[in-house]
């Protein structure tokens, strides 16, 4: 009777968040012109499984290309054949079952062939149906002749995108966001360096309880990216100064795009292993994720190591 007892109110315990059913996450990957990208698949699986909310595949498309030796210094040991190519190739065998997972991580990048018109289809489908979808860095540069992708993403760059992508999308001085229409081409970056993060929406799940301002590590500041932007909501921003060759414009560089019932994150932070290892780049990566995948997080903690207004913070992979 006792033990009857014991286990009826262990049923009316709720899960703890800890105990939550993991978050089935899939990352893909194979073409990109940014050759760290064998290594920065590894690192966001890595630091996704690490928080015990999710479980991670990799799917690469058989032709593979810009990986060099990384490829083997970081294999999938899936069990499948893979050709490293000199110039991108279509794969038709890539078929992802996208509806298997609750959010894709996309890790391809400017001058990735084409995806077969099935999966660019599944992918529509899954996102505008609940899935969730996360644009890392060079993957806004990726797939520009495909309108509904542009739509996903919400801005890109390079691939031939200019006026007809859509405005230019910026946050002026006095903290109000503007469309531009003038007609240039989409996407540009100066050298490479640390810079500051600005939250403008500190109430998003993703933003919540992060410091207003930070220092992030040494990446690329992606500027003048153009695109649809419907229903896109920009989480934070960068100075893209002048001294690096910025636009001396606050540039987006985290945004949320709703695409039907899915949700999309959208960082244009990541372009190296050394950019990855920012404890804000992985910090907001986990937090957007999840949000992508179920549209709250769960995972708010600040990490002790969280970069400082003045001061960027990093953590070593090994």
């Amino acid at each position: 009777m006792l033990r009857t007892l014991l286990l009826l109110l262990l049923a009316l315990v709720p899960l703890s968040a800890g105990a939550a059913e993991k978050l089935k996450a899939l990352i893909v990957d194979g073409q990109n012109n940014h050759g760290d990208w064998p290594k920065t698949t590894v690192m966001m699986k890595r630091y996704l499984e690490e928080t015990g909310r999710f479980t991670v595949d990799v799917r690469r498309t058989q032709y593979t290309w810009n990986g060099g030796k990384l490829l083997d210094e970081y294999p999938l040991n899936d069990g499948r054949k893979y050709q490293s190519l000199s110039k991108p190739k279509s794969d038709p065998d890539f078929k992802p079952t996208f509806s298997d997972y609750d959010v894709v991580i996309n890790n391809f990048g400017h001058s990735a062939a084409a995806w077969p018109k099935e999966t660019q289809t599944a992918l529509d489908k899954f996102v505008h149906s609940g899935g969730g979808l996360v644009v890392v860095h060079a993957a806004d540069n990726a797939f520009s002749e495909w309108p509904q992708y542009n739509k996903m993403i919400g801005l890109g760059g390079w691939g031939g995108r200019n006026e007809k992508s859509g405005p230019y999308v910026f946050i002026d001085a006095e903290g109000k966001t503007v469309r531009d229409p003038s007609p240039g081409r989409g996407g540009a970056h100066g050298p490479q360096h640390e810079y500051q993060i600005v939250v403008r929406n500190p109430d998003h799940p993703i933003t919540r309880g992060l410091p207003r301002s930070w220092m992030h590590t040494k990446d690329e500041l992606y500027q003048q990216l153009r695109g649809p932007a419907d229903k896109m909501t920009i989480l934070a921003t960068a100075f893209a100064a002048e001294n690096f060759k910025g636009t001396g414009r606050h540039e987006p560089i985290m945004m949320t795009i709703d695409y039907g019932k899915g949700r999309v994150y959208h960082t244009p932070m990541g372009h190296a292993d050394y950019s990855m290892e920012c404890v804000g780049f992985i910090t907001t990566l986990i937090r957007g994720t999840e949000w992508a995948a179920t549209g709250d997080v769960t995972l708010t903690e600040v990490p002790k190591d969280f970069p400082t207004f003045e001061t960027a913070s990093k953590r070593s992979f090994e």
